[in-house]
């Protein structure tokens, strides 16, 4: 069973688990837009419409699944409360498996309150801990198209390396197609451990103006921002002249991801990156690379 399905994340999830041949239940909310529920059924899933805060309905539809992965994104009203519905099902349904929606940085290495949206998966993981089901997340670090989306890592207009603290400090970036593969793998492993920890590339700021000027044929240079303790304040700053309390990426919200990385607190030790043979890892040039192009 896969919740989340009709969003980018899930929807890859979803393909990843047809090309290895799984059988995909795709649970999704009443009033799902239909092009992309007929997109799915086209590539092989099921679709299942279900009521998400009804338990009766929503434990029917997982029974007889081996494995539940959600791939839900939003606030507290998703991540806890709808996981929440979701895990109670899958127990009640006896399902032996579930792959709670973390796919992120490491936020267990992390103190609470330094991340709002990470202190989301953190009081869903204390929920995990108690839950009778076998549970694996599988923590990805950042989404590497981020470098060459919204998230200033690389400041492509004035050739600019965007550094905190450290320019040294190693980061870990791995794609949308990576992770979703991956979890594809962990799906259909009856015997993944509590954590799978994995790193399409791991670079630091300095490494990434390095990367960009090769690939872009121009010279990159790092701009260093300060220390950490500065970035906290601007957090601070920002977050109460533009609270964007509703917003699932406010603009504070991605400047608390971009401290807990360069903290180092959320760059993980040892990586589980060979536990699948078919796994094939995208670099942050690849995907520099492919944007230049």
């Amino acid at each position: 069973m896969l919740a989340g399905a009709t969003g980018n994340l899930g929807g890859r999830i979803a393909a990843a688990l047809l090309e290895r041949g799984a059988s995909v239940r795709a649970l999704v909310r009443r009033g799902s837009a239909p092009d992309t529920l007929a997109a799915l059924q086209r590539r092989g899933a099921a679709i299942v419409e279900v009521d998400f805060n009804h338990a009766a309905e929503l434990s029917r539809a997982c029974a007889g699944g081996a494995c539940v992965v959600s791939a839900l994104s939003g606030l507290r009203a998703v991540i806890v409360d709808t996981q929440t519905a979701l895990l109670d099902a899958a127990i009640a349904a006896g399902v032996p498996r579930f792959i709670p929606s973390d796919f992120c940085i490491d936020f267990t290495r992390l103190p609470a309150g330094t991340n709002r949206n990470l202190d989301l998966r953190r009081e869903f993981y204390d929920r995990l801990a108690a839950a009778p089901i076998a549970v694996t997340s599988i923590f990805n670090g950042a989404f590497t198209e981020l470098l060459t989306g919204p998230a200033p890592f690389i400041l492509y207009r004035i050739r600019r390396v965007l550094c905190w603290q450290d320019a040294d400090q190693r980061m870990d970036f791995t794609t949308v197609d990576d992770t979703a593969a991956y979890t594809a793998d962990a799906a259909q492993d009856p015997a993944t451990p509590r954590f799978l920890r994995v790193a399409g590339d791991r670079i630091s700021a300095r490494e990434l103006a390095a990367v960009a000027s090769d690939v872009r044929g121009v010279n990159f240079r790092l701009l260093r921002a300060g220390g950490l303790g500065r970035l906290r304040t601007l957090i601070k700053i920002t977050r109460a002249l533009a609270p964007g309390t509703g917003d699932l990426y406010p603009p504070w919200q991605g400047m608390q991801y971009m401290h807990d990385m360069y903290s180092g607190l959320a760059t993980t030790g040892v990586l589980d990156n060979d536990r699948y043979p078919r796994s094939r890892w995208t670099t942050v040039r690849e995907v520099l690379a492919a944007r230049r192009a």
